[in-house]
């Protein structure tokens, strides 16, 4: 099949484009396929929204936009969490145009002033007898704002977009234990963002990045440079003179292949899955006496050091965040076109924990994931090249052939190598299902 028949066949079905062992570039480079992905995949799996963190108080709220569609996450005054569409019944203008803030008791739009309570029921109308007698209370506008489908997990708010998808639970299933282990880091059970998170636009397809986050092969040779900054950076240092934290996050970067390989990673089902069950370039940082002494007098013994000897380098809650229980980042991908996303690089306080936790977050999303960031910039050069580069003339496909020796199962959940691609197979049978023009009821991939 020629590239042009790829590009008309999307609303027929993408499952062509999704091989056992290689996809079409066409889910990298075509306006109709990221259509078709804003229509089935963004508005059947759950996303993530915000943090329960950053709206502490009765009418606190913010806003942001998640495949086009525009969304408030508001705390109600019986303190319950509520997700509305971002948009008046009347004449759909903008209810809130700020990112953050306190609504106090009710929303009010600008335009007319027609106002609305937390849980989006309207509330209140100008010149309300120039509706009496209309239909307008038993039309759509009269129900007030458009509740949004939405579950909390440890802090961590995600919404389903359409009504055609999985229940939360089941969607996630046992990889909501990779927010469990971020949030137990901290003595108190409890996490609170740190700041808004940076952000970066990169001319590239999302699900680029997304392989990337979980692609093992590449740390030793895109990651080089910064290898080498580091060595030089502490070359003829004592031994025993303490490194500055900076220093001791770029080490990992200097960890070969097989290094990579042996971490190991588990694939779960719809997409999700963990790099590094075994190890990850995160594992040799050290926690203070009084921190690890916390954790034990919260949790015993046993379960503080399970705590604290885990840390994956990418556990990914498929499509979009990816987290790091050390050193409690996490990375959340905002689709905006097919060659163009927004990454979101976040940073949270464990609750009772001491504050180097903390500045360790902080200084490792600015040292690795910020728009100047020397590691950032290998994997954007990259990225951004391989965009253009995939309409080149040639080979239509991508290659994800390594450690595919044969037919894979789509219902269990699977021990690999680290740099086995499986991980990004996975991540397409998900992105077909999804992508399916009906959804199979019950399925797991």
């Amino acid at each position: 099949m020629t590239t042009s028949e790829h590009l008309r066949a999307p609303r027929n079905g993408v499952a062509h484009l999704v091989q056992e062992d290689q996809v079409h570039r066409d889910v990298y480079i075509s306006d109709e396929i990221f259509r078709l992905e804003q229509e089935r995949l963004f508005s059947r799996a759950w996303l993530f929204l915000g943090h329960a963190s950053q709206v502490p108080e009765p009418g606190d709220f913010v806003t942001a936009e998640l495949a086009g569609q525009p969304l408030i996450l508001v705390r109600r005054a019986d303190r319950s969490l509520q997700v509305l569409a971002n948009r008046c019944a009347h004449k759909g203008a903008a209810i809130l145009t700020d990112p953050a803030g306190n609504t106090g008791r009710a929303f009010r739009c600008p335009y007319h002033g027609w106002s609305y309570r937390l849980d989006g029921s309207l509330l209140g109308l100008p010149m309300q007898t120039g509706y009496e007698g209309t239909r307008m209370r038993q039309c759509e506008a009269g129900q007030g704002l458009h509740r949004v489908a939405s579950a909390e997990h440890r802090g961590f708010v995600f919404v389903r977009l359409g009504e055609d998808g999985p229940a939360f639970q089941d969607y996630f299933g046992s990889a909501l234990a990779f927010l469990d282990l971020l949030a137990d880091r901290s003595p108190e059970g409890e996490l609170e963002v740190s700041g808004p998170p940076l952000r970066s636009v990169i001319r590239c397809n999302w699900k680029m990045y997304l392989e990337n986050i979980n692609d093992g092969l590449h740390v030793f040779a895109a990651h080089e440079p910064s290898a080498i900054a580091a060595r030089k950076i502490w070359a003829g240092k004592p031994a025993d003179e303490p490194k500055p934290m900076a220093v001791t996050q770029l080490e990992g970067f200097q960890l070969g292949n097989e290094f990579m390989d042996k971490m190991g990673a588990r694939v779960l089902a719809n997409g999700h899955s963990v790099l590094g069950i075994n190890a990850s370039i995160h594992s040799h940082y050290g926690e203070p006496p009084e921190y690890t002494a916390a954790l034990a007098k919260a949790y015993g013994e046993e379960r503080a050091k399970a705590i604290l000897a885990y840390m994956p380098q990418n556990a990914i809650l498929y499509p979009s965040i990816a987290v790091k229980s050390s050193p409690q980042v996490m990375r959340v991908i905002r689709p905006l076109a097919a060659d163009r996303m927004i990454l979101e690089a976040w940073c949270f306080k464990a609750k009772g924990a001491p504050a180097v936790l903390a500045e360790r977050s902080m200084l490792y999303n600015r040292l690795v994931f910020s728009p100047m960031s020397l590691v950032a910039q290998d994997d954007i050069h990259v990225f951004e090249t391989q965009q253009r580069n995939l309409c080149a003339i040639g080979n239509p496909w991508i290659s994800l052939h390594r450690g595919h020796r044969g037919p894979e199962g789509a219902d269990a959940e699977t021990t690999i190598g680290g740099t086995d691609e499986r991980l990004m197979r996975n991540q397409y049978r998900a992105w077909a299902k999804f992508m399916a023009a009906d959804l199979p009821s019950g399925a797991a991939v």
